[in-house]
Parts: C-alpha cells; sequence; structure tokens
C-alpha cells in the first residue's frame, strides 16, 4: 500500500518476514548425535522432555560427503522444520573444532572428515548451532538429567562402535573442546594396530569391533547382550575378557582423577549385572591402595532409550544461549 498525494514522495509499507523466535520465545531445544553410520535428533522442551525424535543411516564405509548430508537433513527435518529451536547442539564422534563447527577427523566413517555440520544446519533451520565432542556433551548430559546429578566429579563411558570418557572434576569438565576422549590412550601391546594408524590404543581392544574379532570362527554370538543371555562357559569367559579390557582404560582414569562414579551408557547396558560387576571388580581391585580416594562405583544408564548425547547437546544450546 503506498500513502501519499500527486508530486509527494510516497511511503510504501511493505510486509515484514516474522522475526525468528528470541531467547524468550523459543520454547524447544534441538540435540543432534552423530555417529558412525547413523544420524539421531531430537526437539526437546526445556525441561528436557523428548517431543520428536528424527534418525536417519549411512554406510560409514562407502557413503559420500553428500550422503551424509541428505542423512543429517533427513533425521533433521522431522524434528525442527515446524517447531524452531532456540537453537541445536551437535554431539559428534571423532575429533572436532566446535569453533569452525567441523568434524576434523573420524577414522570409522571417513566422508565425515571435514564435513561442516554446523553450516548445513544453520543453513537450513536459520537457528544458532553448535558442535562438540560427543563424550564432552555426554557427562553434561549425565550431570544434569542422570546419575551425575549432584555430583562435583564423576566419569560418563560411551561403548560400543564408539568408545570415549567424558570427566567432570572438581564441577569442571576436562579435555580440551573438541576431542581426546580416551580413545586412543595406550593399554595394549603393539600387536594391534588402530584405525587411527597408531598401535595398543584402548579402542582395539574394548569396542564392539574387538568382540567381532573376538568370536569370529568361534560359532558364538557377536553382541555382548547374546554371549551375556547365553549359558555357556566360554562366552561367559569372553564377557568377562570385555569387561576387562574396558576397565583397562577406566583404571587409567581413575588413578589419575579419582572420579569415583564411573556410568556406562552403550553397549554396556546390554552386559547386565555380570558385566557391569566384572568392570567394578576389577577397578576397585586395582585401586584400594588409595587411602583418601573415593572406592569407584560402576552404574549402567537404566534409561530406556539412551538419550544422554543428545540431552548433552541441548544442554551446550543453553549453556551457549
Amino acid at each position: 500500500m503506498t500513502l501519499g498525494s500527486p508530486g509527494r514522495a510516497s511511503l510504501r509499507l511493505v510486509p515484514q518476514p516474522a522475526p525468528r523466535p528470541t531467547v524468550r520465545q523459543a520454547r524447544t531445544v534441538g540435540a543432534v548425535e552423530l555417529l558412525p553410520g547413523v544420524v539421531r535428533c531430537a526437539l526437546m522442551d526445556l525441561s528436557g522432555a523428548v517431543l520428536r525424535r528424527g534418525e536417519a543411516s549411512f554406510s560409514p564405509v562407502t557413503a559420500a560427503p553428500t550422503q551424509v548430508r541428505d542423512a543429517l537433513l533427513e533425521a533433521a527435518e522431522v524434528c525442527f522444520a515446524e517447531d524452531t529451536p532456540l537453537g541445536i547442539g551437535v554431539a559428534a564422534a571423532g575429533l572436532v573444532d566446535p569453533d569452525a563447527g567441523v568434524i576434523i577427523e573420524l577414522n570409522d566413517a571417513p566422508a565425515l572428515r571435514g564435513f561442516r555440520v554446523t553450516e548445513q544446519l544453520r543453513r537450513t533451520f536459520d537457528v544458532p548451532v553448535h558442535v562438540e565432542h560427543r563424550a564432552r556433551l555426554q557427562v553434561l548430559g549425565d550431570r544434569w538429567f542422570g546419575p551425575g546429578r549432584g555430583r562435583t566429579g564423576f566419569a560418563s563411558v560411551s561403548t560400543g562402535e564408539v568408545l570415549g570418557v567424558g570427566l567432570l572434576h572438581n564441577g569442571e569438565l576436562l579435555a580440551p573442546p573438541g576431542g581426546r576422549s580416551g580413545a586412543h590412550m595406550t593399554v595394549a601391546g603393539s600387536d594391534r594396530t588402530c584405525t587411527c594408524g597408531a598401535r595398543g590404543c584402548w579402542k582395539t581392544v574394548a569396542s564392539t569391533r574387538w568382540l567381532r574379532e573376538r568370536v569370529a570362527g568361534t560359532g558364538l554370538p557377536a553382541t555382548l547382550a547374546a554371549l551375556a543371555a547365553a549359558d555357556d562357559a566360554e562366552a561367559a569367559a569372553v564377557v568377562d575378557e570385555y569387561a576387562e579390557n574396558l576397565a583397562l582404560g577406566l583404571l587409567n582414569v581413575q588413578q589419575m582423577f579419582a572420579p569415583g562414579l564411573f556410568v556406562l551408557h552403550g553397549e554396556a547396558r546390554e552386559g547386565g549385572d555380570a558385566f557391569r560387576d566384572a568392570v567394578q571388580r576389577r577397578l576397585r581391585a586395582d585401586s584400594s591402595w588409595s587411602p583418601t580416594a573415593e572406592l569407584p562405583t560402576v552404574v549402567v544408564s537404566t534409561a530406556l532409550v539412551d538419550d544422554v548425547a543428545l540431552f548433552g547437546g541441548a544442554g551446550l544450546v543453553l549453556s551457549r544461549q
């Protein structure tokens, strides 16, 4: 519409786009978990209740970067296309650059090398996007919503295809931003070569890949859940060996920082009480020398759906905003 009279300057009223939600207006937070082969997304309210979920997969070995992008947006659009969140927090495996919003390297998914995850999401949804290493965010999820509530120190452990530890010490997150989750600490002999090229990494003896290689040709099932459920002495021995291997890395953490509490997520949940007990037994046996440190306790996430990394992504948004 134009206002004014002939010969005089006119004022044209141009319709303005609706403003993006402000911190006060937004009532939801977005979270993304990006792992080798899978993208999980969630839209949450400000209390952490999950309102909507999305998931998509890609081949961690053969996918091109465009296929990773397509999987990311497929899962994200289910959650964020209709409800604009305050922001989106991404929990990513591998080494990341939080400032640049880039996944620097993920050995188990070559297509993610140099992947600009925050740019892809920001361009599509026009909201702030932040990315951090999954283990660092996982410990925040446990601190706010899980067994770490009220504690100033504990360790949150991811197990399975992705291995790592997030550590809270004296109320502060330890480890530099972007990575160093402990998966590549040296715990074994030089006969095992890791996907990173080094030898003896914790990941080579305490991940799902190790489990598959360990039971290959034995006729035993290749999942921890099936091994734990089998009424078989050989299967029980493999479960114990896996627990011992996992405890190797956790012992280094206990020796250095004495977090006292270890919260296991991922594949370890499938091992049942016997697996948890074996990890705790080894930790306590090799930590009893300290007269001052809290005797380590191991608990397993009991949530029906293990959303700790997504909770951490949501917490990242809230802390940044």
